[in-house]
């Protein structure tokens, strides 16, 4: 599958391992996502390349490689938001030291930066 896709376009296998780009913007050294009404040329064509992406992930996955694939992704759905569950409503307990609460911190942030999910300092 890796070699079918990357002789169609190999910025699309990049796409696909790398998952989708957003087109960004940085306002004050802060980065966002670009809206709608923002777009450019360059913004277009990359938003073509992920659904580009995503038709061709369509096409060559069956239906029970497709329905293991989205069993998946809820999964580490419902986790990524239990991790920021436990993050919104992080508390030191009585009974941790400092260091104890840090790695617990710590564990919930590395947790969902594996997952995709990112947090500015």
């Amino acid at each position: 599958m890796a070699i079918f896709i990357q002789s169609l376009d190999y910025q699309l296998w990049n796409i696909i391992v790398n998952g989708p780009k957003v087109p960004i913007k940085t306002v004050e050294g802060v980065v966002t996502p670009k809206s709608e009404n923002e777009f450019n040329d360059n913004d277009l064509k990359l938003l073509q390349l992920n659904s580009k992406a995503k038709h061709v992930l369509f096409y060559v996955v069956n239906v029970v490689e497709f329905n293991l694939i989205s069993s998946r992704t809820n999964q580490v759905n419902e986790k990524i938001s239990m991790l920021v569950h436990q993050c919104e409503l992080f508390i030191m307990h009585d009974d941790e030291s400092i260091s104890d609460m840090f790695t617990h911190f710590t564990t919930i942030i590395n947790s969902l930066k594996n997952l995709g999910n990112c947090y500015p300092n």
